[in-house]
């Protein structure tokens, strides 16, 4: 399955950047339109990516999200240099969420963020080191024929 990309883009993401905080998603958005991406894909993808985006953002000091386009599917990597996940497991459930104060004021921080991935994505991967960082892969199944 693991073929060359068609097309591989990459986006900085800056912890705490609040303001900034869905631009990278937003431009992936842009680029799986302009690919001629069906509008059901462009969904499922854009949700993943912002979710993954947003948690670098609330967690991490740092990060990046290379978006990789396939053939066949579509495949992001989000990763980070941070905290890394403590409990994994209790991480993926709806509803918990260990977001700073200052995320939860400004709306974000309501648990969802794993979960959504996870029901949005054909194939979900996370490694974490405590201390060190996450690494967030999931991909999209392209159903039309390119």
């Amino acid at each position: 399955m693991e073929n060359q990309p068609l097309l591989v883009e990459s986006f900085k993401i800056i912890g705490k950047d609040y303001e900034n905080g869905g631009e990278a998603s937003s431009k992936i958005k842009s680029i799986l339109k302009k690919l001629g991406i069906s509008p059901e894909i462009i969904k499922k993808v854009s949700i993943c990516a912002y979710e993954s985006e947003m948690n670098i953002v609330i967690y991490a000091f740092e990060g990046e999200i290379t978006l990789n386009v396939y053939r066949d599917r579509i495949k992001v990597v989000a990763k980070d240099i941070g905290p890394g996940i403590e409990d994994l497991e209790l991480a993926m459930k709806e509803g918990y969420s260990t977001a700073p104060p200052e995320a939860i004021e400004l709306g974000f921080g309501a648990g969802m963020g794993l979960p959504n991935i996870k029901n949005n994505s054909d194939r979900m991967k996370i490694e974490t080191e405590i201390g060190k960082g996450t690494i967030l892969t999931f991909e999209v199944d392209l159903n039309e024929k390119r």
